[in-house]
């Protein structure tokens, strides 16, 4: 039989609970010490910054102690009366300690409560892995015509939009009988194959096949079979793309990458993070309270894209929206066994949905979601 533990003697789990709660008990309380955080925190523009991306509304009262206190403690009283709601759903499921559905709830809010304590662990000790890493770029020439080409050591081959190939002048190039379809995360056309174009990369002209690919992000992709050809090394220490003989290029930086490749991050889907901040659930890139980017649902059936991590390209946007308007508007798919999980944990049908909506259907960061709100 399944017999529940208290959250206290889940090992790691239960200490960092533990750490947490003393956290809070030690946490500023009288006027005299909130007055004390307020005056450091103006001290230190990290601090601030912290706070204005985390706690919105604390910052907004920064400069007013009276307003400062009472966002501080409305605070400290939302916290403890999540807490003593959570310790309450525990006592009442515990009170049938022979109920296996009883146990298994138990079960699923200590699981839950452990997954948000790693992201909050990780949020506070190594919050590095949550920054957005800036894609790999090169200015190059293709027919002396100027691109920014993107380099991915993940794809298998050399990948052109057409609109690029237009550019180029290489269009009329294009070997039709190496036309298909590309699948992987969704399908994408092939148009064909470019089999030999003269391309610049620093100071060497090299020739270089392509494979026209119809796509929305990215005009080039320098994949595996160039770079392992003209034997090119990814040197991130000194941050350039080196070439034998002395040819050397730098990686463009973050403000002349093409824009295309950031909006597409823009519009992923993202789950609940530490203290109200949302983290893309495909990038782990954190983002400030509020700023909820549900733009995925609002990608066309047509949005066939490539990214250029390492997948066949390829969208399956059309496949969600086809799920979505199968499972009804109100539940946008989410199978009653998923919503019938949340409602178990003491939330709402409406709740569930809503997490639900704004996980993109995961469970379990719906759950994490739920008990931060």
């Amino acid at each position: 039989m399944l017999m529940s533990q208290p959250p206290q003697q889940n090992n790691m789990g239960g200490q960092r609970r533990g750490q947490q709660s003393q956290q809070r008990r030690g946490a500023p309380n009288s006027p005299e010490e909130i007055e004390t955080t307020r005056l450091s925190i103006l001290g230190n523009p990290a601090a601030m910054n912290q706070i204005r991306e985390q706690r919105p509304a604390l910052a907004a009262a920064m400069n007013d102690s009276n307003r400062f206190r009472e966002v501080w403690q409305e605070m400290r009283r939302e916290d403890d009366d999540r807490e003593r709601e959570r310790m309450e759903q525990i006592r009442l499921l515990n009170e049938d300690p022979f109920n296996i559905d009883a146990q298994r709830k138990i079960e699923e809010m200590i699981r839950q409560e452990s997954v948000q304590e790693n992201l909050q662990f990780a949020y506070e000790h190594s919050p590095e892995v949550f920054g957005r890493v800036t894609m790999l770029y090169i200015p190059v020439e293709v027919n002396k015509h100027p691109v920014k080409a993107f380099v991915d050591s993940g794809a298998q081959t050399t990948i052109m939009s057409p609109s690029c190939a237009e550019a180029c002048g290489i269009m009329r190039l294009i070997d039709k009988r190496y036309s298909g379809i590309a699948k992987g995360v969704g399908t994408a056309q092939i148009l064909g194959r470019v089999h030999s174009a003269d391309i610049r990369i620093g100071n060497s002209t090299m020739s270089c096949s392509f494979t026209v690919m119809e796509g929305k992000d990215v005009d080039l992709l320098l994949g595996l079979d160039m770079l392992k050809r003209f034997q090119a090394i990814i040197d991130l220490g000194q941050n350039k793309l080196i070439f034998g003989g002395g040819n050397e290029v730098s990686f463009l930086g973050e403000a002349d990458i093409p824009k295309s490749f950031e909006e597409a991050q823009q519009s992923e889907p993202t789950i609940s993070g530490p203290n109200g901040t949302e983290v893309g659930a495909q990038s782990g890139t954190v983002k400030p309270a509020g700023t909820s980017a549900a733009a995925s649902s609002s990608k066309g059936a047509n949005g066939t894209s490539f990214h250029g991590q390492g997948q066949a390209l390829g969208s399956s946007s059309s496949g969600k929206a086809s799920a979505a308007s199968a499972g009804g508007p109100a539940s946008k798919g989410h199978s009653d066994e998923k919503i019938q999980q949340l409602s178990a944990l003491g939330f709402s049908r409406q709740q569930a949905i809503a997490a639900l909506d704004a996980c993109d259907g995961n469970v379990e960061y719906a759950a994490g979601l739920l008990f931060q709100s």
